[in-house]
């Protein structure tokens, strides 16, 4: 399960975003979490609480957005969602393409303090 060594990255991330900022503790961390990330999103929420254990995080909730793969198509000329990723073909005009513009995503955007959010970058 890679998901756990992957959840202790975030928390160490985290923890010194959190520390650089003077904060004593988080009560949010929000992730974006492509559909092409080889991350099992219930593998992770269940790392991560183990992962924050004796950190500013211990308590906290990972709040994951889940972000869809987005392809561009060039006979179209816009970007399409897909909705099934086995083939990555436009589903207005059915052309293959390997143009991925999103969906690759594992990164935090931002942690939650007392209400208050703090943007990570």
């Amino acid at each position: 399960m890679h998901e756990l060594s992957i959840a202790y990255n975030i928390v160490t991330t985290a923890e010194q975003a959190a520390h650089d900022a003077g904060i004593d503790s988080v009560n949010i961390v929000h992730l974006r979490l492509g559909a092409l990330s080889g991350v099992v999103k219930e593998a992770l929420l269940f790392g991560y609480d183990i992962a924050t254990e004796n950190t500013c995080l211990e308590g906290s909730t990972l709040q994951i957005e889940d972000v869809p793969v987005t392809i561009y198509c060039a006979n179209c000329e816009q970007e399409q969602v897909l909705h099934n990723t086995q083939a990555f073909r436009c589903p207005i005009c059915n052309m293959l393409t390997g143009d991925i513009r999103q969906g690759k995503e594992l990164e935090i955007v931002s942690l939650e303090v007392n209400g208050d959010e703090t943007t990570y970058s």
